[in-house]
């Protein structure tokens, strides 16, 4: 008796359908609020409707992707993206290595440099942008604020800077910010992977006569290449949608201007709905051409695991 209400336990237990209907809830809203709001966005940047008041629904082909291309404001946000991607990207994971090195072999203090490295993580992009944008300040001299101020005091007026307001500069001065919060977040991926390596290795090395350098270029760095490689899916898909950090410290100048600030003047101030969802599918698809190669070389991974 026992073991045959046992075995019906097991069935239920086993029953497939009882799981499904527990994630079914989820599955629905995901349908709904992202691929159906994805598949929405995309019938809009096929069609004509390019004014509020004209409600022209009618099929435009790739009129608005190819309006994208002779629009000389699409591709002056196109090329800022791109310079403020190298940036933070390069950036952050070299100061993100050298802070996970500093701390990789265990220090005194160890936690309160990892909380300390950590913290601008629990800033909001916004606010952070408000407080850089006081920092960055472009004024220099006696009327100096910010790291200006700092630079001016420290008699080292050649380093002020107009920061982003710079034509030249402002790309590379918009990345130091986003640096500084995401440092601390790759510093915690790096030391996982440095942690996550056998002790073994390193004595073996070293009883064979390997100097600390050569340990970390061909035993340490080698073992971490599944982290570089997710560190820098992480800090690309980030950078291609910034929005927020950049709207918090330049608002929508023409300097600074993205492709995610572009989409937000031309849905929101033009109210060209159809070119606006034709930004928002490029930046879909630039940000599906970094992340699914990856999703599909960790579905291999673990299929050979």
């Amino acid at each position: 008796m026992a073991s045959t209400t046992l075995k019906k336990r097991k069935k239920h237990i086993q029953n497939p359908w009882g799981g499904f209907f527990f994630v079914l809830p989820s599955i629905i809203a995901m349908a709904i609020f992202v691929y159906g709001m994805i598949g929405w966005t995309l019938k809009f940047s096929f069609s004509n409707r390019t004014s509020p008041w004209k409600r022209d629904n009618s099929f435009a082909g790739f009129a608005r992707y190819t309006e994208l291309l002779q629009d000389p404001e699409f591709t002056h946000a196109f090329s800022n993206l791109l310079k403020f991607t190298i940036v933070f990207m390069l950036g952050t994971m070299i100061s993100g290595l050298i802070m996970a090195l500093l701390l990789e072999k265990g220090i005194k203090g160890e936690g309160f440099f990892r909380s300390t490295y950590l913290y601008p993580m629990a800033i909001s992009f916004i606010a952070m942008g408000t407080s850089w944008r006081w920092l960055m300040d472009s004024a220099k001299g006696e009327t100096a604020t910010g790291l200006n101020l700092i630079f001016n005091k420290m008699g080292l007026d050649f380093l002020q800077n107009s920061w982003y307001t710079s034509v030249s500069g402002s790309m590379f001065a918009m990345a130091l910010p986003a640096i500084w919060q995401m440092s601390g977040y790759v510093m915690a991926l790096f030391l996982a992977g440095f942690r996550g390596i056998p002790d073994d290795l390193r004595e073996a090395a070293r009883v064979d006569g390997a100097s600390e350098f050569k340990i970390y270029r061909h035993i340490l760095f080698p073992q971490l290449s599944p982290t570089f490689l997710t560190v820098l899916i992480i800090l690309g898909h980030i950078s291609m949608k910034v929005f927020d950090l950049i709207y918090g410290i330049a608002s929508k100048g023409y300097v600074t201007k993205v492709l995610a600030i572009y989409m937000w003047q031309v849905i929101f101030d033009f109210q060209n709905y159809a070119k606006g969802a034709a930004i928002a599918v490029v930046i879909l698809v630039m940000i599906a051409i970094v992340v699914i190669p990856y999703l599909i070389y960790v579905n291999k991974t673990e299929e050979a695991k």
